[in-house]
């Protein structure tokens, strides 16, 4: 059994550094020729170019090359393209008249990774965030007019030569509520003015691009995601690439061009990295289809990185001659800021996807809550993580103490342990047997020193969900950390290459401090547990974000100052506890 055991917890460990490894040392290859041809042809041509006779509607997923072929555009004539703005205090949008949308989102209080002016979403070479087209990989943006309206909105205009005039305002909040400075507004008006009706097939609204601002980033903060009956759905980047199975590396599936499914009925779908999100939320009729594409793109360092951008698909409808019918959109491009994204109304803050379990979400959710709560009084986030991890100790603390005398009773049992143990090596279900009697002669929960080992569990996996993409953190400095949201690497050691972040060292470092202070337990798998739970923490936390390691290294302190109190107060006794009354006794008692 112990042999077993042995092996088990081995396997474990192995398997945790492996896809640490991997999680942090492969990003996904590069997508197929397909593909990069996919993701590097020119941009769409806008729906307006339908004609006036009724198209018949696409199936709600259908070949995106076939529908492509089966709808022949001509490429719109060359224009220079011309640029207008709008800015709050967080955000400056610069609107294109390449298809009447949002070319980039500069978001004016986030500093980009290397300190040389702020983070930028979206870029000229994606669609445009807003544009409207009849297929996302059809080749070309047509031009609109554009002026900027005296409540400071910009409209964009264009009409089609069957008398379809198509009107697109694009507004942002001036000096509101902090949390609305994110969320535009897009409205589009399709306004008939031809002699016949106008049928609009289904369409797409181009959601932009997305992709990793540092190579280190973990793929699978690359999403698309949309909201649907309730809860989130994505894929990340890895979807694109070659599928294959695990060890044996046969080929699953092959590598896709693009990626679209039915959505009837979505509330909103957005493109996400780690910190940032750029999402739209349909207010007058909700999502039909999501479409989403990879493509390369360049970190400023000079290496490559897969990004993906996407669409959401909406339905047709018909305007009747000299009629309009007006379209109303939100959209968010801003960080992933959960207090601002819970306080709009279509379950936006649903983009942190902190977890599919709903205790690990609420978990999140509150140490989130409560961590934000503390730095709106401290102002620093390092000393909001500890004050944080004072309070979860100061939870805790009576259940460790229960822990720790439970542990010290075990201690002081393990010669008579041992004696059994002499006694019945031979037959090892009565040497259980004996062991188990003894423990409950003697009030011993054998797994009560584990106890708040596990109930940490979930609160680690609650800040692991959390801390690695809550921009809150993001540039968040403590002592020597630049960076809360990043491993705090202070070099790397020459030739193999090899990153020495300091925290999580010193998180391994009082973890050993810990379990030599720890009693001592008769108890054989108690001891492997807890010897290797922290070789597990440290796996967890050596290359995510320095947050996570501080949690961690305060808690220990904090555990090892109470295992100093406790060591100061005297042994609990060893005796047996008193055998209860009978019946027969307690009656002669009352007589």
């Amino acid at each position: 059994m112990d042999r077993q055991a042995w092996i088990a917890v081995t396997l474990c460990v192995l398997g945790l550094i492996g896809w640490q490894y991997y999680m942090v040392s492969h990003a996904p290859p590069p997508p197929s020729p397909a593909a990069q041809q996919l993701a590097t042809s020119p941009a769409p041509e806008a729906a307006a170019t339908a004609s006036a006779t009724a198209a018949p509607a696409a199936p709600a997923v259908a070949s995106a090359d076939n529908a492509a072929a089966s709808t022949p555009v001509e490429a719109a004539p060359e224009f220079e393209e011309k640029i207008e703005t709008l800015r709050n205090g967080d955000v400056e949008l610069r609107l294109t008249n390449r298809g009447g949308g949002i070319r980039e989102a500069d978001l004016l209080n986030h500093r980009a990774p290397d300190g040389k002016g702020d983070v930028i979403l979206n870029s000229a070479e994606r669609l445009p965030i807003g544009a409207i087209v009849e297929q996302p990989n059809t080749p070309a943006l047509p031009e609109f007019q554009f002026a900027r309206q005296a409540d400071g909105s910009v409209q964009f205009e264009r009409t089609t030569p069957q008398g379809l005039t198509i009107r697109k305002r694009f507004s942002l909040p001036q000096n509101s509520k902090p949390e609305d400075n994110f969320a535009g507004e897009m409205e589009v008006e399709f306004r008939n003015d031809g002699p016949q009706p106008h049928n609009q097939p289904p369409y797409f609204v181009a959601l932009g691009g997305a992709a990793p601002m540092l190579v280190s980033a973990y793929p699978i903060d690359t999403r698309l995601v949309w909201l649907i009956d309730g809860g989130p759905k994505s894929i990340d980047v890895n979807w694109f690439p070659v599928q294959t199975y695990p060890v044996i590396g046969t080929e699953k599936r092959a590598a896709q061009s693009f990626f679209r499914e039915a959505a009837n009925g979505a509330d909103w779908a957005g493109v996400s990295t780690q910190f940032f999100t750029t999402l739209i939320t349909p207010l007058s009729a909700k999502a039909v289809e999501i479409w989403s594409r990879p493509f390369d793109a360049k970190l400023p360092g000079g290496q490559t990185v897969l990004g993906l951008e996407g669409a959401m698909g909406m339905p047709g409808f018909q305007v009747q001659p000299g009629q309009s019918n007006t379209l109303r959109f939100q959209i968010y491009s801003g960080p992933k800021l959960y207090g601002r994204l819970a306080k709009l109304q279509h379950d936006e803050a649903e983009i942190m996807n902190f977890s599919s379990f709903t205790i690990l979400k609420v978990i999140s959710e509150a140490l989130l809550n409560f961590m934000n709560l503390l730095h709106s009084y401290v102002r620093d986030y390092g000393v909001a993580i500890v004050l944080l991890t004072v309070c979860v100790k100061a939870v805790l603390w009576p259940l460790q103490n229960k822990a720790n005398r439970s542990m010290q009773r075990m201690s002081l049992l393990s010669p008579k342990m041992q004696e059994l143990r002499e006694k019945h090596k031979d037959d090892p279900t009565r040497m259980n047997q004996e062991v188990m009697k003894l423990y409950k002669e003697h009030g011993v929960n054998p797994v009560g020193g584990c106890l708040p080992m596990m109930i940490q569990i979930p609160i680690f996996f609650g800040l692991f969900n959390m801390l690695g993409q809550v921009a809150e953190l993001r540039n968040a400095t403590f002592l020597w950390v630049n960076d809360l949201s990043q491993p705090d690497e202070i070099f790397r050691i020459p030739g193999i290459d090899f990153p020495v972040n300091l925290l999580p060292l010193l998180m391994g470092a009082t973890n050993v401090w810990l379990m030599q202070m720890t009693p001592k337990t008769g108890d054989a798998m108690q001891r492997r547990v807890l010897m290797f739970m922290p070789i597990i923490f440290l796996v967890f936390c050596y290359n995510f974000a320095a947050a996570l390691a501080l949690y961690y290294t305060t808690q220990n302190l904090l555990t090892i100052l109470q295992l100093w109190v406790n060591k100061r107060q005297p042994l609990p006794a060893l005796e047996p506890p008193a055998a209860a009354p009978t019946k027969k006794s307690r009656k002669g008692q009352r007589r």
